[in-house]
């Protein structure tokens, strides 16, 4: 059996690091933040499930699955995994195009491309990404989740809302008659009490230094606000019985324990149709889930995290998700962060989250039905605000008019039409203006030579496709008497075939004048492209040198057309 031409990244967890040594301490501290991001993530699965078009409990599911896979298989330390906001017009579009079913099917095929991009050592070509382009696009998926949210925080009566920006506008202005006064009291509460309560409770917080009945109000600071908000609001719902929306009323409840295993039915010709989303989901899984593993490392003392192992594992959760009917799944910045101020250490805090998780499916599933919509719909407002990163906007105006173009282009790409067109149109944006930046960095300048008959240019900057116009000039409006040009290299960086060609009709146009071309001081990229094409032979290895002044030498010897050394 032949080997393979290149070595593929090998399939080891973090986890397995860790418990080396692993202590009772550490057990203590990861059972903590695992408890803790549990509750907190329960809220967020079903909210972006039902934003995201499917049902409250394959939020969960997802969370459940794939939270355990993402932890115990990743590269970070403690990252957590599960269905994120970032998917939520992804996979409402989805749905909306192809159905659930074909859902299911981008999914698992998503996971083994993120499976492979991790065993193929791809993990850090993800980072390459340019920085405007994310921004534009997370801009841009906060204000359509914030914009599918209206219909539950408002009250009103769409049966189903559709896919694109324009036609969402025109569903909640055609049905703002339906307008309930009650669900938008219960929307706007939670997303305030979600505002207030970590402010409550920090330094200089109005209950910061409180205590009522001997008990210390800094325990209720680390209650977590979405569960807070979700069961206070939830009782006061039922209690007063206001007239609002709730998980029972829309999608009759949550089951009571995790589905059967049920493969989605599969076919080549269908998976050929489906090549578009599941390369969106694949990459928007590779960014966001490498993006967050970062923001990890940047709060934890841990080794940095194996994006490599990390994309091997969000692809075999996203290869599983589907046979519990769950979403796709990645790296959340939310719940990771939230498991790292709880005192996480390992991977272990992950997996206590998702059994938290599942230990709360089996035994109060049934008191889901009585949570009001609208309260999800403040959480995922929420959710929106702090997903975005407004503050670049205002920032515009201290940035380049590439960098501009580029981040407003895709933000408004996202919301009109797709994410997918955004991060297509804003790569080709990206690489135009890239090209054109280095073209105007290559400079071709005359140089003071020794010789009058002798030219000297020096060449700056990378002699590439989009550069070789300005070696047209070298060959022009030679002075007459010209014996030969000298280009003197040295702080020419890098050469592309292109450039490599532009050498090439150069060297015929100075030998049909009878000059001749000599090179010096190439850097090891040019030379060895030049050696390997066969054009050092061409011109002549004499006229290859390795400083100015063989090369002047060189350009005095009487024959220009010589490819060999002159005798002494």
């Amino acid at each position: 059996m032949s080997r393979l031409p290149f070595a593929l990244h090998p399939f080891r967890p973090r986890l397995l690091d860790h418990l080396r040594g692993y202590s009772r301490t550490d057990f203590l501290h990861d059972l903590g933040a695992g408890l803790t991001v549990g509750v907190v993530a329960l809220p967020l699965a079903m909210a972006f499930a039902i934003a995201s078009g499917v049902k409250p409990e394959q939020g969960i599911f997802t969370a459940i699955v794939a939270g355990f896979l993402i932890s115990a298989l990743g590269g970070s330390s403690v990252q957590i995994g599960g269905p994120a906001g970032a998917f939520i017009v992804i996979v409402y579009g989805i749905v909306q195009r192809h159905g659930l079913t074909n859902l299911l099917i981008s999914t698992a095929l998503a996971g083994v491309l993120l499976f492979a991009m991790g065993a193929l050592k791809l993990g850090a070509l993800v980072r390459y990404m340019p920085v405007p382009i994310i921004i534009g696009f997370t801009n841009g998926i906060a204000v359509l989740i914030a914009l599918s949210q209206l219909r539950d925080l408002f009250g009103l009566r769409i049966d189903k809302m559709p896919g694109d920006f324009f036609s969402q506008i025109h569903a909640l202005a055609t049905h703002a008659d339906s307008f309930n006064p009650y669900a938008l009291g219960i929307g706007l509460a939670c997303a305030a009490g979600l505002f207030l309560w970590p402010r409550l409770f920090s330094p200089g917080g109005v209950l910061a230094d409180s205590a009522l009945e001997g008990i210390t109000l800094r325990t209720a600071a680390r209650m977590p606000g979405p569960i807070v908000a979700l069961v206070t609001l939830t009782l006061i719902a039922a209690a007063l019985q206001l007239p609002v929306e709730t998980i029972g009323s829309r999608f009759g409840g949550i089951p009571q324990g995790l589905p059967s295993l049920a493969l989605p039915p599969f076919t080549w010709d269908g998976a050929r149709q489906l090549f578009i989303p599941t390369l969106t989901i694949a990459l928007l899984g590779a960014v966001e889930s490498l993006l967050c593993a970062r923001v990890a490392d940047n709060l934890v003392t841990t080794p940095r995290h194996d994006p490599n192992q990390e994309l091997m594992a969000q692809g075999i959760a996203n290869m599983v998700v589907p046979a519990f009917g769950g979403i796709p799944a990645t790296g959340t910045i939310a719940r990771t962060v939230t498991n790292v101020r709880a005192g996480a250490r390992t991977p272990v805090a992950g997996i206590v989250h998702a059994l938290t998780l599942l230990a709360v499916v089996l035994a109060a599933a049934p008191l889901a039905e009585y949570v009001p919509l609208p309260a999800l719909a403040g959480i995922l407002l929420f959710v929106a605000w702090n997903m975005g990163e407004w503050r670049e906007f205002a920032r515009l105006r201290h940035f380049s008019v590439p960098y501009r173009t580029i981040l407003v282009g895709t933000f408004l790409l996202t919301v009109i039409f797709d994410l997918t067109v955004a991060v297509e149109v804003g790569i080709v944006l990206a690489c135009v203006f890239f090209i054109y930046r280095m073209s105007t960095l290559f400079r071709v300048e005359p140089a003071e030579s020794p010789a009058p008959d002798v030219r000297v240019c020096r060449l700056y900057g990378a002699l590439f496709f989009g550069a070789v116009a300005k070696m047209e000039a070298v060959a022009e409006a030679l002075p007459p008497g010209t014996r030969a040009v000298v280009l003197e290299m040295h702080r020419l960086v890098l050469m592309d075939t292109s450039g490599l060609h532009a050498l090439e009709q150069l060297q015929r146009s100075l030998e049909r004048q009878e000059v001749r071309l000599v090179l010096c001081e190439l850097n090891e990229q040019p030379l060895g492209l030049i050696q390997r094409a066969g054009f050092e032979a061409q011109l002549g290895a004499q006229n290859v040198t390795a400083d100015l002044a063989s090369a002047i030498r060189r350009a005095a010897e009487s024959d220009p057309t010589s490819r060999t050394a002159s005798p002494a």
